[in-house]
């Protein structure tokens, strides 16, 4: 049995990638996180080979990401720019 075949190792890698992104500048892992913590249902549930698995953990995980990209917004926009004061 190989090793990522197994349900909670997929888990495990989406706490890893969750937690990579907590310290890591930046907003990538949290769509590789997601997509590995979708994939441990397939692991356990269907019984999908590794490479099966490695390309649903990648579709998954871009779909994820551009999800969380379209929820929560892209943090590269211009900064806001006041052309009069709010005291006036």
């Amino acid at each position: 049995m190989d090793l990522f075949s197994i349900w909670w190792v997929w888990l495990i890698l989406g706490l890893a990638l969750a937690t990579a992104e907590v310290f890591l500048p930046g907003s990538i892992f949290v769509g590789f996180a997601a997509g590995a913590a979708l994939t441990a249902p397939l692991a356990a549930w269907t019984s999908l080979s590794v490479p099966q698995l490695a390309v649903a953990f990648a579709v998954l995980s871009l779909i994820s990401w551009f999800f969380m990209r379209r929820v929560f917004g892209f943090r590269g926009a211009k900064a806001k720019v006041f052309d009069h004061d709010i005291n006036d």
